[in-house]
């Protein structure tokens, strides 16, 4: 499986959460600049990596690393993207006044 990374603003940091005795998440936010419209993405960590948050803050820029998983529960189809590494990042860009067509 192919892995995937992304760059962004951390927007959102949520608790973890024991979903089981033996299953721990925990979910946050990307803002990711899009040619329009800026993009707010969810990602989830698990298990002994829902730890990595830690050291972030909202508004920091960030580096995401992920795979994409997918599964089937009752006949519906979910997709969750797996964060397994963070890193600081520098500013994530941006359109710039001049790049604009008009």
């Amino acid at each position: 499986m192919s892995s995937f990374k992304m760059k962004g603003v951390l927007k959102v940091i949520n608790p973890s959460v024991q979903v089981s005795d033996k299953f721990t998440k925990r979910e946050f936010v990307l803002n990711v600049p899009h040619e329009n419209y800026p993009q707010d993405i969810a990602f989830q960590l698990t298990q002994k990596n829902v730890d990595v948050l830690d050291k972030f803050s909202v508004n920091q820029s960030v580096e995401v690393s992920f795979d994409i998983r997918g599964r089937e529960y009752n006949g519906r189809y979910f997709n969750n993207l797996e964060a397994w590494r963070i890193d600081p990042s520098g500013e994530v860009e941006e359109k710039k006044e001049e790049d604009l067509p008009f």
